[in-house]
Parts: structure tokens; C-alpha cells; sequence
């Protein structure tokens, strides 16, 4: 077979960095390729009126009505290898994204070059590792919640990034670490506003121990963007007063923002569980936010009850509003800062208990209760009306996940 230039560039640096065996390999030709898919078909119903229960950047969602929109998805693979250094992975999703709706997408396309046995390069979409579960996220038969706990993984609207990441294994002690880094952007949409995650540096460390126990510690850092033309016309304006200054902390434009993470999960015998903290930072209206949670379970046969407790945090607003309400003029532009600020008012908690059976090879059915308090106003409910908040709301889900 004839190479392409990248190809024939990889394949060099093959060679050079683990001899001649590498570069034959690139040489050769031994194609092969494998379809798999997963899904679920989830229904998410609450006791209010008053707000809407929703994924990550997804706009609506539950109410007492009910609805099957915020957690069903379906997604099918694709992996291709060329031989044993050259492959690649395509992935399409469809689940209610961003602007509400359900069009599928390519969350993964990437090429991948084995290198040596220990480092793998990728180049293209790629999933984003910013969670202790990021690989499979997406996946419910892989999880056990109907949903990862929404106040970690409701800090952040997006789950892959376009660029590329380099991946080290090693084996110490027993121990097999992990080492990724990576850089890119992500262009997605959070609750119908197009946003951009830019410049993209990430490291990340994962140590699987024996007895089942892992450990991921990760951070990533980006510059971050919001195309929205009622943000952008509030900042317009404030720069052309005097309160310019409150106008540049609201102002999401190319704004320094990082996510952190750390995690620990067992799965030992009839065990399982996890414990999960992150922290959200920016320098933008977006609030700065740290998300913790717990989960443990037991498995009973094909059946595993499990709990799960949560906190999401305000650390800060971002935004010192200086504008004085009290002065008629002005008392307009202070009442949309803190508007502005109240949005992002998204503390919350919550405890949880639920139950999976796995029914069928391949399938489970999952019934989970959320009881959810938000500390303020809105937590992370959207389209809330006076009268909601500081009260808990009881969210009611039932699951089933297949893989094939």
C-alpha cells in the first residue's frame, strides 16, 4: 500500500522512536473494523411547575408533565485499524443538545497512531477528559446511575474538544499509570447561545491499583467565549459609562477559564463507588463553582442498590456590582447585572437512591429518586418562575440502557 505523506511522516517518527519493528509495521497492511452502539430510553418527571429539570446546557426539560428528552440518547461507533500502529474511531450521537433539539452529531473523529507499545497519539474530535467517567459518559449501560450526579457534571456544557492528545502507560509496582496531555478548542451550544472553549491545555493522570481502585487527577485550562447578543449589548453599554469596569467582569470574551478535577473509584467484590471533587473557575460572568459527590453500591445478584450525595457550589460570582440601584438613571443597568449574576446562582444539593437490574445480556433497567434543594433561586433548573427555590424539588427517573 502507498502511504500518504502524514501517513509516511507518522510512520517515521514510528521508526525513530522505536526502531525498525515499528516502521514495518506501519509499512504492512491489515485491515480491520468493528460497529458498535449504545442507548437509553429514559422518562424524568418531578413534583413542580415551577422549573425544569435538564442536562448539562440542554434547554426545557422536566416538569410534572414529564418527558423522555433530557436523559434518552442513541449512539453508534465506529473502529478502524489500518495495521498495529494506524487506526481510527468515528462516533455519532443523538441526544438533546444545546439548542433543544435531537440532531445527531459527531462527537469522536480521530485518527490514532500507536507509536510504541507505551504512547498513543490522537489527532481529531476527541472525547474531553475532564471527568472521572468522561470515555463513557454518554453510555448508560457503563454507569451506574440513570445520570452522572448533575452537580459535578452540570458545571461544564460540552464533551469532546478538535485538536489532539499524546497518551503514556506505564506499569509500576504493580500499579498502571496513565499520562495524557492535550491541546484543542470546542465550539458547542449551552441553552441556545454558542460558546467557545479555545485554546485548550489539559494533563491528566489516572492510577489503577489492584483490588479495583482508581485514581484520576486532571485539570485543563482554556480561554472561553459566549456569542449572546443580549450579553453583548449589556457590555456595550456599561463600557460607555462609568462602570466600565463591571462591564469587563461581566464580559465573556476570550476570558481565562480552568476546570479541575479529582477522583477515586473502587469496584472490589460486591462493592462499588466513587467519590468525585471539581472546581470551575472563570474570569466572566459565568460563576466560579466547586461540585462534589459520593456514590456507593452494593450488587445483589443481578440487582445493585445504590445511593448518592452531592453538593454544587457558588465560590464567587466573578462580578462586583458597583452600580448604584438607587439612582433612578442608572437603576436599570444595576437591575440586568444583577440579573445577569442571579442566573448564575446555581447552588444546589442533592441525595439520591436508586436501584439497577441487569434484566438481559446487554440491557438494564434502571429506577432512581433525586430529591434536589437548590439553595437560591434556581440552582441548575432553567426557566424558573417566582415562587421556586430554597424548597426541595423530587425528581423521578426510570432508565433502560442497552449496548450492542
Amino acid at each position: 500500500m502507498k502511504l500518504s505523506p502524514v501517513q509516511a511522516a507518522i510512520a517515521a517518527v514510528a521508526c525513530n522512536l522505536a526502531g525498525p519493528d515499528a516502521y514495518a509495521q506501519a509499512m504492512s497492511w491489515d485491515p480491520s473494523w468493528a460497529f458498535s452502539g449504545f442507548g437509553t430510553v429514559a422518562y424524568v418527571q418531578t413534583n413542580t411547575d415551577l422549573g425544569l429539570f435538564a442536562g448539562p446546557a440542554q434547554p426545557g426539560g422536566a416538569s410534572t408533565d414529564g418527558t423522555f428528552g433530557v436523559d434518552s440518547k442513541i449512539g453508534g461507533q465506529i473502529n478502524a485499524k489500518a495495521n498495529a500502529v494506524f487506526s481510527g474511531t468515528v462516533q455519532v450521537l443523538s441526544q438533546r443538545n444545546g439548542d433543544g433539539n435531537f440532531k445527531p452529531s459527531v462527537d469522536w473523529a480521530f485518527a490514532k497512531a500507536q507509536v510504541t507499545p507505551e504512547l498513543a497519539v490522537r489527532v481529531g474530535r476527541i472525547g474531553a477528559p475532564l471527568f472521572a467517567v468522561s470515555d463513557f459518559r454518554n453510555v448508560g449501560y457503563s454507569n451506574l446511575w440513570v445520570r452522572p450526579p448533575l452537580d459535578v457534571y452540570g458545571q461544564v456544557g460540552f464533551s469532546h474538544f478538535d485538536g489532539a492528545d499524546a497518551i503514556y502507560q506505564a506499569s509500576v509496582a504493580g500499579i498502571d499509570l496513565t499520562t495524557q496531555v492535550l491541546y484543542g478548542s470546542t465550539e458547542t451550544v449551552n441553552g441556545g447561545s454558542p460558546v467557545h472553549i479555545r485554546h485548550q491545555a489539559a494533563l491528566n493522570f489516572t492510577a489503577e491499583f489492584d483490588d479495583g481502585i482508581t485514581l484520576r487527577v486532571g485539570r485543563l485550562q482554556a480561554k472561553l467565549s459566549v456569542d449572546n447578543a443580549a450579553l453583548t449589548h449589556l457590555v456595550s453599554v456599561l463600557d460607555s459609562t462609568p462602570f466600565a469596569a463591571v462591564g469587563n467582569e461581566v464580559s465573556a470574551t476570550d476570558k481565562s477559564a480552568s476546570f479541575t478535577g479529582v477522583g477515586l473509584a473502587i469496584d472490589h467484590d460486591n462493592w462499588v463507588g466513587s467519590v468525585e471533587y471539581t472546581k470551575r473557575k472563570t474570569s466572566s460572568y459565568v460563576s466560579s463553582t466547586t461540585g462534589w459527590a459520593a456514590t456507593g453500591g452494593y450488587r445483589i445478584g443481578k440487582f445493585t442498590p445504590f445511593a448518592v450525595v452531592s453538593r454544587l457550589k457558588v465560590d464567587s460570582s466573578n462580578v462586583d456590582n458597583t452600580i448604584p440601584a438607587s439612582v433612578p438613571q442608572v437603576a436599570p443597568l444595576a437591575a440586568a447585572v444583577n440579573g445577569l449574576i442571579a442566573s448564575q446562582d446555581l447552588s444546589q444539593k442533592t441525595a439520591s437512591a436508586g436501584l439497577r437490574w441487569d434484566a438481559w445480556n446487554n440491557i438494564d433497567v434502571k429506577a432512581q429518586y433525586d430529591r434536589v434543594t437548590p439553595d437560591g433561586d434556581r440552582g441548575l433548573f432553567n426557566n424558573v418562575k417566582p415562587g421556586f427555590g430554597n424548597a426541595a424539588v423530587n425528581v423521578y427517573s426510570v432508565a433502560v440502557d442497552f449496548v450492542f
